[in-house]
């Protein structure tokens, strides 16, 4: 009998445990000696509990740095490493690729057909082509057209699989209480409290096969809630793919941003109105060039403040949500908008980080004057709760989607910014959303005839 081949998974806390629960977790061909972390800071160290792992790892997974792989295959004798995780530049992915070849494995990554689990209830997704294109306000605005026509939409947002993992296994949020129940970090809240303040029922966790089987109860539709620019785990009967104006080019030089592009029913350019034309038209032939079948619309982000008085003409702190400003690439979002559009004078809050957020404008030098909203764990939170009260500023500007004074107590009022997609040219999200009914159906008659 052959040996079973040996496996590192390199993850951020998403897609690597997907890939291992749908391919690996059962499969006596292959033993999964580690999987790798990146992109989240303060993940590692943690195990992939036998809970979740299966018979085969009645100890469970280590999970280590990133920066450990050489030594970890070299020591291991590990036949093949896995690429598991989204929001990378194609110079990135090769640098990976070729640490796992110099140390003497193989190389790979699993596809959509090897990962993306069936459902009984028709799909529709929503992904990006970089994180912070504006896929929230797009999933927000499909939400609410589908609950319009009178069906139960049950979102399922990409995992952020950060906490205690055997106990995430399935989470459904509810109300604002089951954030707290569930001690999600600050960067989950981002993706989950705008439907819960809409009165929508979310989804994540960790076993996606367990998840979809309760979301299927009580659902018309399933949405999937892209994160970063991982393509979805369920198969969408139609995709939406939100491009950024503001990234010209990534469309079709980040991964997994451009297998999105590929099989794409309609692709939205967003933030045409931070753009010049030419970026706008760059993007259009790109899309294109590589999906001639994809509809192309052209959108706006309109920034919406609380409260617009309150920043106009102030000495702002602007906090922006984390993986947009971080590993995302965009050097502000919607707070900074908001600031420039109202007067607002922007202080500089990097003089005045502390812990994790210097560190953060250490690794990430592209980022603006703004603070990412990093809190995976009480310590970071304490971090920008300091940043916040030590920038000499009048008001906190978030562009962050939260209830940010659930989290951090600052010593300056809070002004609320919000974008709402617009759609200025092309088919709107009413004629995207009547494309995909009108596609499903068939599947949705049975649906609704059960």
């Amino acid at each position: 009998m052959a040996k079973p081949k040996r496996v590192v998974i390199m993850g951020a806390g998403g897609r690597d445990f997907h890939n291992f629960n749908v391919v690996f977790r059962d499969n006596p061909d292959y033993e999964v000696v580690a999987f790798t972390s990146t992109q989240i800071p303060g993940i590692e160290g943690r195990r992939y509990p036998p809970e979740l792992a299966g018979p085969l790892y009645p100890s469970g997974i280590p999970i280590v740095p990133e920066e450990e792989l050489e030594r970890i295959v070299k020591e291991n004798n590990v036949d093949l490493v896995v690429l598991a995780y989204s929001d990378l530049l194609y110079n990135a992915v090769g640098r990976k690729m070729s640490t796992a070849l110099g140390a003497g494995a193989s190389f790979m990554i699993l596809g959509p057909n090897d990962t993306m689990l069936l459902s009984a209830k028709p799909v529709i997704a929503v992904t990006a082509v970089r994180t912070g294109a504006g896929k929230s306000s797009v999933s927000r605005e499909v939400v609410r057209i589908l609950r319009e026509k009178g069906y139960r939409v049950v979102p399922v947002r990409h995992p952020m699989a950060y906490g205690n993992l055997a106990e995430m296994a399935v989470q459904r949020f509810e109300t604002l209480e089951d954030l707290d129940k569930y001690k999600v970090t600050i960067e989950e809240r981002e993706e989950y409290e705008h439907y819960i303040k809409n009165g929508v029922v979310v989804y994540a966790g960790v076993d996606y096969g367990r998840i979809l089987e309760e979301a299927e109860k009580e659902a018309d539709i399933i949405l999937w809630d892209g994160g970063n620019n991982d393509w979805p785990f369920y198969k969408p009967d139609y995709m939406i793919v939100v491009a950024d104006a503001m990234r010209p080019g990534h469309e079709v030089s980040s991964f997994p941003g451009e297998v999105n592009v590929r099989m794409a029913d309609a692709v939205i350019i967003n933030k045409a109105d931070q753009a010049s034309k030419e970026a706008v038209e760059t993007i259009k032939k790109n899309v294109r060039e590589v999906n001639p079948r994809a509809k192309i619309s052209v959108a706006v982000s309109e920034v919406i403040v609380d409260n617009p008085d309150a920043i106009r003409g102030k000495k702002v702190v602007v906090v922006e949500d984390s993986p947009t400003v971080t590993h995302g690439g965009s050097p502000y979002g919607a707070g900074y908008v908001a600031a420039k559009k109202y007067g607002a004078e922007i202080v500089d809050p990097k003089p005045h980080a502390k812990g994790i957020i210097a560190e953060m404008y250490r690794e990430y030098k592209h980022m603006g004057p703004v603070v990412p909203s990093t809190g995976y764990s009480p310590e970071q939170i304490r971090d920008l709760e300091e940043t916040l009260n030590a920038v000499p500023a009048d008001v906190i500007v978030s562009g962050t989607p939260i209830s940010l004074e659930r989290i951090v107590k600052v010593n300056k009022p809070i002004v609320q910014v919000r974008y709402r997609i617009k759609i200025i040219e092309g088919p709107s999200l009413e004629e995207l959303v009547d494309e995909f009914l009108e596609r499903s159906k068939d599947r949705l008659r049975f649906v609704m005839n059960r």
